[in-house]
């Protein structure tokens, strides 16, 4: 754990911000004694939601006949 008064966090703030990434934890202490910790935000996975793609997808009248270049193996 690492605590810092504020005027020494200005000076490091990338620094306490890649601490603070990789599970370290990082106080700040404010002038009048208030406390604050450095925390990274869970990133939260992006759902796809439902009909997204609609218009992006495109089937052709023929889809389900047979392919001609497979005939030979057919029964």
């Amino acid at each position: 754990m690492q605590k810092l008064y504020l005027k020494e966090a200005n000076n490091q703030l990338e620094e306490l911000i890649k601490k603070a990434s990789q599970g370290e934890e990082v106080i700040i202490i404010s002038d009048d004694g208030e406390c604050f910790q450095i925390l990274p935000l869970k990133s939260k996975k992006p759902r796809p939601k439902f009909g997204s793609a609609k218009g992006l997808i495109e089937m052709s009248d023929d889809f389900d006949e047979p392919l001609t270049d497979f005939e030979n193996y057919e029964p």
